[in-house]
């Protein structure tokens, strides 16, 4: 199957390699320079619009404003090879997913949500969880595909949206996870017991989950280098809390976090992993990372 994928960053590299490894014809187009090694087996293109000319095409960018710009500032969805189906793998905005619904209805392509769960390293190994959602047949015909790059694929329904909405609640409550395990640490060392220690017992009683293992031991060892980056978690939580706003709610804990994730990025750590923000709860607003983001504080 001729396959087109835009965004070759981290995990989009990773996603294609794991469809070219499937014996798939991978087309694929990165707004900036790729190195044709970093991506052996995947065909580089000149334009995204040659990508749209394609059984299917993925689409792995940052954020609602750069698909915006490259897919439909640039009319690519009435120049699409016709019967195209448009996977959409980002985190975006429940109200973006709704209007990329009804322009690829009134172009007549297929289109399916399929937001993921994991890291590079996860997304490397083909063991992402995919959420996907969209009109039966264009999950059914893009589900070989989603197959090659996870462990399972989560179907959520014929409403795009729902799979939007469901990746921004799963990022919100893992922010929620570690600011909760920060606060933990802020108590539990103010009468001398080691984050390690701490961090153990939680483990074998009240919360063995994936976010608690993975994210307490990064916060236990004051390892911040990114798997996801502050600068993308807290703009995940701005679309979290635009989402609350269009059904008129406030979410108390995602206020919260959204404003330690943006402390953490205006002291300058946005490239660093979002659980930076965890330090900067244990140090009361600043972090051990200062000297290593911002080599003038050291002056």
């Amino acid at each position: 199957m001729q396959i087109g994928f835009i965004g070759l960053g981290n995990m989009g590299s990773a996603m294609a390699l794991n469809l070219v490894k499937a014996g798939h014809e991978v087309r694929a187009w990165n707004r900036s320079e790729v190195a044709q090694k970093s991506v052996p087996g995947v065909t580089l293109v000149k334009s995204a619009a040659d990508a749209f000319q394609t059984d299917a095409v993925f689409t792995m960018l940052s954020d609602d404003p750069a698909i915006r710009q490259v897919i439909l500032d640039a009319g690519l969805l009435v120049s699409a090879r016709p019967g195209l189906i448009h996977v959409v793998t980002s985190t975006i905005s429940v109200a973006f997913a709704r209007e990329l619904e009804l322009l690829h209805e009134e172009a007549g392509l297929g289109y399916v949500s399929a937001p993921v769960l994991g890291r590079p390293n996860v997304a490397a190994s083909g063991q992402l969880n995919i959420l996907a959602a969209g009109k039966a047949d264009a999950v059914a015909a893009i589900e070989p595909l989603l197959a090659s790059l996870g462990k399972k694929v989560w179907k959520l329904g014929e409403n795009p949206a729902r799979a939007n909405a469901a990746k921004l609640a799963c990022n919100m409550m893992i922010a929620m996870a570690i600011e909760a395990m920060a606060e933990g640490v802020v108590l539990t060392e103010s009468v001398g017991l080691d984050r390690a220690d701490f961090f153990e017992l939680i483990l074998g009683t009240l919360f063995s989950g994936r976010a608690y293992e993975s994210y307490s031991a990064q916060i236990a060892e004051r390892s911040f280098e990114p798997g996801f980056k502050a600068e993308l978690a807290l703009k995940d939580m701005r679309l979290a809390t635009e989402a609350g706003n269009e059904i008129g709610r406030t979410l108390p804990m995602l206020e919260a976090v959204r404003e330690g994730l943006g402390k953490a990025v205006s002291a300058g750590f946005g490239k660093k992993d979002w659980s930076i923000m965890a330090d900067m709860t244990v140090r009361g607003g600043a972090s051990s990372a200062s000297s290593e983001s911002n080599p003038e504080k050291k002056q």
